[in-house]
């Protein structure tokens, strides 16, 4: 069973987006009901509060700001690329960080400035390349030698760039979630990046503008940026210095990441000692702008007594994979009960035909039914993103919820949907 630092039921508002509130037992996020919002959208469903989203997004906007005028803040949308949060990142004044031609279509869909879109990956392809080049979009980070010949024959008209180095800093977080250690399939060690530079430099087209550094994912230290920033002074002649995002979030009532603000101050203390002081800033947070966001609904569709108390509902890995591939772990909440004292030890487990698709092992409940909605706090980060096909589900609608107000801003997936991509072998023109 898990280990609790809070135990009674109003821990779990500490998870919930900052608008929510409880009558009666039951919950309302962004004015919004969330059993009238299942009844209306089904199950599961992404519900994504639009005000928790829009205060984090000027926290870090502002916040960077006060300490170095000189800065951006850029909205690393592989967090969760859906349009309208592409729309939204850049209503509230945020570049975005694209990393494949899937998002970086998605965000010209959503009318963003290509200007502001910084293109990102350790593989891109000739054809994504060319469609960078076409769009105009801002910044191309370079990741190796390939991509820049590639680019260089591409380019027709004056291109920033920025190169991505490894700075040999592997913070404390899940392994698949490290981005900066020394064998990292990221980015070049400090010495190629030097020599990177210096073709970009006597490039006709391509603009070398700084460096750029992201050492990984839900990291609960400032340390470790501050070091980042550290070894990236190492380039003590850039324009540009663009150290990531990674900036861990609260999952679990024991878990108690930085703030915003001492983050901040934990990166901007070292620049100030360490960079140019005429020299742009950008960091890039994704999970600590959405993640608290976002909460999913499900219904608990059985509840058995075996060796274990398993409550399982209509989602699982197909919806949230991060589980599975990061061993996240989570809490929840009975929409009714939101506030009741927990009285029975369970694991919540999903619909995939998979063991390992379990969403919470160990979590007390307050008696769970057949028919109960389960809410599962902070889903905003990586979960719409891994959305997947597993055992046939459709993917699972998002809808924004603000003062009262429901959006649905991606409908549920639907069998036409699935089975417009499929061909059967009996078809005379296969290839069409």
């Amino acid at each position: 069973m898990h280990e609790r630092e809070v135990a009674d039921g109003a821990a779990i508002l500490s998870l919930l987006p900052e608008s929510t509130e409880v009558v009666d037992g039951s919950l309302r996020v962004g004015g919004v009901d969330l059993a009238a919002l299942a009844d209306r959208y089904g199950t599961p469903t992404y519900v994504f509060d639009v005000e928790t989203f829009r205060e984090q997004a000027r926290r870090f906007r502002t916040g960077l700001e006060s300490r170095w005028p000189n800065s951006e803040v850029l909205f690393a949308s592989k967090s969760f690329p859906a349009l309208a949060v592409y729309e939204l990142a850049a209503r509230e004044g945020l570049s975005i960080d694209v990393a494949g031609a899937g998002e970086l279509e998605l965000a010209l869909a959503a009318g963003v400035d290509p200007r502001r879109l910084y293109f990102h990956g350790n593989a891109k392809t000739t054809a994504e390349l060319q469609r960078a080049v076409e769009a105009r979009v801002g910044t191309i980070i370079l990741d190796n030698f390939d991509e820049f010949y590639r680019l260089n024959d591409l380019a027709n008209t004056t291109q920033d760039v920025l190169v991505r180095v490894i700075p040999g800093v592997a913070p404390k977080t899940h392994v698949s979630q490290v981005t900066g250690g020394h064998d990292s399939k990221f980015g070049l060690p400090f010495d190629q990046a030097r020599q990177l530079l210096d073709l970009v430099a006597a490039s006709e087209y391509l603009r070398p503008r700084g460096v750029h550094l992201h050492i990984g994912s839900q990291i609960l230290d400032t340390n470790s940026f501050a070091d980042a920033v550290r070894q990236i002074s190492t380039f003590s002649d850039q324009s540009v210095y663009d150290i990531g995002g990674g900036l861990g979030v609260r999952y679990t009532y024991s878990e108690d990441p930085p703030t915003i603000e001492s983050y901040l101050d934990a990166v901007v203390e070292v620049a100030r000692a360490a960079l140019p002081p005429a020299s742009r800033l950008l960091i890039e947070p994704g999970r600590s702008l959405v993640a608290r966001a976002g909460v999913t609904l499900y219904r608990v569709v059985s509840v058995k007594r075996t060796g274990k108390v398993f409550v399982a509902v209509d989602g699982g890995m197909a919806d949230n994979l991060d589980v599975a591939l990061t061993g996240q772990r989570y809490e929840a909440a009975i929409d009714g009960r939101a506030l009741a004292s927990a009285d029975t030890a369970c694991v919540v487990v999903g619909r995939q035909c998979e063991s390992g698709d379990t969403l919470i092992d160990g979590i007390e409940l307050p008696s769970p039914v057949v028919g109960d909605l389960l809410v599962v706090p902070v889903t905003g980060a990586y979960t719409f993103t891994t959305a997947n096909n597993y055992n046939g589900a459709y993917i699972a609608p998002v809808v924004f919820v603000e003062g009262g107000r429901t959006s649905l801003v991606v409908r549920r997936q639907s069998f036409e949907d699935v089975v417009a991509l499929h061909r059967p072998m009996t078809d005379p023109h296969p290839d069409a």
